[in-house]
């Protein structure tokens, strides 16, 4: 990845890192990070989205910490800090077998989007654009605590955190739009579901 910005590595490439991060038997969230770098918040908020849409949102625990690093971050994207986070989080953990099969759940997907996407309605991701994305990164996430229980339902709000992530990342608007229609689609899907249930 020599000369190139982060912007321009694709989603598989940052699977990568975090496959060679899962090379140990017990994994910490610092050690994902010393892989795929720990100066641009990006990049980071779309590799911990990417691992709760996978199984290993099941995991106890790990909607709870995903949603606490995605929110610390998206505050911190806002206000234009760099990226910071306290030893506990960096010190959060999972074995590193788990970490290696949800990268291998995520390769197929993560190739499909690295052919279909490129930079796109790029306004959508720039400026105002990104301030309001950065904002909904921080207010999905925090029912996910909640959500526990039911990780079917924080894999599908995670996902699209993961669209926004993404569109940013890749500078396509077109995953932008995606995440927009996921924020209504998801709340709308669980509370028909909700209702069926009740009824």
């Amino acid at each position: 990845m020599t000369g190139q910005t982060y912007e321009d590595w694709p989603l598989t490439t940052l699977l990568d890192a975090v496959d060679r991060a899962a090379e140990d038997d017990t994994v910490e969230l610092r050690d994902v990070l010393a892989e795929i770098g720990d100066r641009t918040i990006t990049p980071v908020i779309l590799v911990v989205a990417l691992l709760l849409v996978s199984p290993l949102s099941g995991v106890p625990g790990v909607p709870t910490i995903c949603a606490a690093v995605i929110i610390m971050l998206s505050l911190q994207g806002l206000a234009g800090r760099r990226l910071w986070l306290p030893r506990w989080m960096m010190r959060a953990e999972v074995k590193g077998h788990r970490l290696q099969q949800a990268v291998k759940w995520l390769r197929r997907p993560a190739d499909w989007i690295d052919r279909n996407s490129h930079p796109r309605l790029q306004y959508l991701t720039r400026g105002p654009m990104r301030l309001l994305i950065l904002a909904q990164c921080a207010v999905i996430p925090l029912g996910w605590p909640a959500l526990e229980l039911l990780p079917g339902v924080t894999s599908l709000a995670a996902a699209t955190v993961g669209l926004f992530a993404f569109g940013l990342f890749a500078r396509d608007g077109y995953f932008v739009i995606a995440g927009y229609i996921g924020m209504v689609a998801v709340p709308a899907g669980a509370l028909a579901l909700l209702n069926a249930a009740v009824l």
